[in-house]
């Protein structure tokens, strides 16, 4: 959703070990983070995924499902549309675009992918890849040109209707699926396994990165994430699950009222997560019940 700042994701992808994660080149056609990428050997030199993501995807793999699962990735689509669209009917979201007044432009779809952080071009592009001649795709230079801003211009006054019309076809709401499993969903539980952490945890990952955007810059996820470990060890480093997590909703905290423009509503930290923290389910039981804004959701 947000990739604040320097954008550096699209330019670096990363590969994430339970304690570090290491940079590598980007190159055409790399899958960054999820998928296969090499990762600098102890000679500085190119090692294969076989030294730390082979390891770690079987790793992962032999680990339980976790919100991965069917019905718990459900559950993680409808506590985190209550944060970014104000509903748990996330697939009544596919044509919802507005400008939040956010700096980040356009915000639309069901994870608010936004035309000034890059990954509602990259969402775009990819799409047009499959399906050329798309109504999105004639926008696609207005938005290369205003990708990094909140800048309109080239877009209106026709995109929103646009993206509107488009989400309607079935193939944008598998691409908007897609992508949110790609660049957040998938990385986000992939690294909170291999950081030890339950259902709850892969969830404070997935929002986090949702809201704060898969960077390295201030205030990115990793970055959050790095600085959380600084301070917290991390269950798979011998350390306690619940202050782990208490910690890492601390700077998720910090760095939501770091945001500022558009208003700042910590619900999704206060009133949610910590929820769910302070009631000890770091398995994410149903039926879940939670607040953000001063409207209560419930998720059976």
């Amino acid at each position: 959703m947000k990739r604040a700042g320097c954008l550096l994701l699209a330019i670096v992808p990363v590969v994430v070990t339970a304690g570090a994660y290491f940079f590598t080149p980007a190159h055409p056609g790399g899958q960054g983070l999820g998928g296969p990428v090499a990762s600098a050997g102890p000679h500085g030199g190119q090692e294969s995924e076989a030294a730390g993501g082979a390891e770690e995807d079987e790793l992962v793999e032999k680990l339980p499902p976790g919100l991965a699962a069917p019905a718990k990735k459900e559950l993680a689509q409808k506590v985190v549309a209550s944060a970014v669209n104000s509903t748990t009917d996330w697939r009544a979201t596919y044509g919802t675009i507005r400008d939040t007044g956010d700096g980040r432009g356009y915000t639309a779809g069901i994870l608010g992918f936004c035309t000034g952080t890059h990954d509602l071009l990259e969402l775009v592009e990819r799409y047009t890849e499959d399906h050329p001649g798309n109504g999105l795709a004639r926008y696609l230079p207005a938005l290369r040109a205003v990708d990094g801003t909140d800048s309109h211009e080239g877009l209106d006054p026709g995109f929103t209707q646009a993206w509107r019309a488009e989400a309607e076809v079935e193939a944008f709401q598998d691409a908007q699926e897609a992508e949110r499993d790609r660049a957040y969903f998938g990385p986000a539980v992939r690294l909170a396994k291999l950081d030890g952490l339950g259902d709850l945890g892969q969830l404070v990952y997935y929002d986090a990165m949702v809201l704060h955007g898969p960077g390295t810059e201030a205030n990115g996820f990793y970055e959050l994430r790095e600085r959380v470990m600084a301070d917290a060890d991390t269950p798979a480093e011998g350390g306690s699950e619940p202050a782990y997590l208490d910690a890492f909703l601390d700077v998720h905290r910090e760095a939501v009222v770091a945001r500022g423009r558009g208003g700042v509503d910590t619900g999704r930290v206060d009133t949610m997560l910590r929820r769910f923290l302070a009631d000890g389910n770091l398995g994410l039981d149903t039926p879940l019940e939670w607040e953000i804004g001063g409207r209560t959701y419930r998720a059976e």
